[in-house]
């Protein structure tokens, strides 16, 4: 059944003064008086591409021709599955990536979020975000995803430069990049994301600072900025290997991203992750969830999920990886009702490093509030207070504990990896500890 017009304009409306309500708050407290185990956001995987980027690795297919309904009627299939399995009662954010999620088609898009909404709490202030390539989403069909419920987009634009757009096989020029830009903030005010790519071959400081300062003309409140990475198999990592590009320059990207982040800093927006900066609150709350190791679902071919299922008794979290290759997954869901390739449960000490790992990339870090929640009896004092080595971190401003909790200092964000290299070992250390003499009364 199609989302009826009346519940996507509802949503759309109430989209607009919750985003204002967001604005004011900012990130980070809770949005529900739901239990954690009741909450989860909801990621739906897209696995079509038009064609391959020559950087890109992830998972995705180039199909001669894709049956529509049938991979709709299973994703809405699964999403009543895991939705059923996880016992959640709240989904506060739904995200539509891929592949390119705006190859599908609105229809998919509204009849998933009414198969959810009559399966669980979506509220009408629901963030619902679809990644869009600036080829497959002119303003007409940006109008129909809206009409469909979404509320949100990112916008794969990569770069506003026509030969490193080639180089990364891009479907678009920079002039439809900065056309759908203009088209989707129009109609999404206040919530359009874009994504700029740093550290490519041949490319050097000056002109992609100019890129940034150019797109700073055009684009909404949010802004992520990711350094290309070489992966194996891609037709680039190709190129590179066998001599036809130089490699990327780790100390050129390095200084992109310093210089970078400083120039958006410098126009208003807020670094609230590693990679991701928003000004006017419009931080990404699906992102969000991630970073603070909320439960997420993840429906459709080769996507991942972490949540507790029922029966458990809400005690043990598990990663959960979806089938890869479309067909099958298809096959399972008919058979299954889902398509659950792997279930892993994850351990405490394994949970914990991630709370850490995930929640240091974020401005706010890892609140001693936050902490207790996955851990009542060691204290983020207990774990690091004591160290001369995360003593040296605080000296020399890099890393901050203190009533508030554990964070990394602005200029700590830029080497998070260095400084995990630290962390995590403290905290394997400190756990082992306590296994060898447990807590009284623990």
């Amino acid at each position: 059944m199609a989302l009826p017009g009346a519940r996507a304009r509802a949503w759309a409306a109430a989209a607009k003064v919750t985003q204002r309500r967001l604005r004011a708050e900012g990130a980070g407290r809770s949005r529900s008086p739901k239990p954690a185990n009741q909450r989860a956001a909801l990621y739906v995987h897209w696995p079509y591409c038009e064609k391959r980027c020559s950087y890109c690795n992830f998972h995705k297919y180039i199909p001669r021709g894709v049956e529509e309904a049938a991979v709709r009627s299973c994703l809405v299939t699964e999403a009543q599955t895991l939705l059923r399995l996880s016992g959640v009662q709240r989904v506060e954010s739904v995200f539509f990536g891929g592949g390119t999620p705006s190859l599908a088609s609105p229809h998919t898009v509204a009849t998933i979020l009414e198969a959810v909404a009559q399966e669980t709490h979506l509220s009408a202030d629901c963030e619902v975000t679809l990644e869009a390539n600036p080829t497959s989403a002119p303003g007409s069909r940006l109008l129909a995803f809206g009409a469909a419920g979404i509320n949100r987009l990112s916008i794969g634009l990569q770069s506003l430069d026509d030969t490193e757009l080639q180089l990364l096989g891009r479907t678009h020029s920079a002039s439809d990049a900065l056309q759908t830009l203009e088209e989707a903030r129009r109609l999404f005010p206040g919530r359009v994301s874009v994504d700029l790519m740093l550290g490519l071959p041949t490319q050097q400081v000056g002109p992609w600072l100019r890129q940034l300062k150019e797109l700073l003309c055009h684009c909404d409140d949010h802004i992520s900025l990711y350094q290309l990475t070489l992966e194996r198999g891609t037709a680039l990592f190709t190129q590179v290997q066998q001599g036809a590009l130089p490699a990327p320059d780790p100390e050129l990207a390095a200084e992109m991203y310093q210089e970078g982040r400083a120039m958006l800093r410098e126009a208003g927006f807020r670094q609230y992750e590693v990679s991701n900066f928003a000004r006017n609150g419009a931080l990404s709350i699906h992102n969000w969830t991630y970073w603070q190791c909320g439960q997420y679902l993840g429906i459709g071919p080769g996507a991942h999920g972490r949540f507790m299922p029922q029966g458990t008794g809400g005690h043990i979290r598990e990663a959960r990886i979806q089938t890869l290759e479309p067909d099958v997954w298809m096959k399972e869901v008919m058979l299954y009702g889902h398509g659950t390739r792997k279930r892993i449960p994850l351990g405490k000490l394994e949970l914990l490093e991630e709370v850490v790992a995930m929640g240091l990339r974020t401005d706010m870090g890892i609140t001693h509030q936050h902490w207790q929640q996955f851990e009542s009896q060691l204290t983020l004092w207990d774990m690091f207070g004591a160290s001369k080595e995360v003593g040296t971190l605080l000296e020399q401003g890099l890393l901050q504990l203190d009533h508030r909790g554990l964070r990394c200092s602005w200029e700590g964000l830029a080497v998070l990896d260095s400084l995990l290299l630290t962390l995590l070992p403290l905290l394997q250390e400190a756990w082992q500890q306590r296994v060898l003499s447990p807590v009284p009364g623990g």
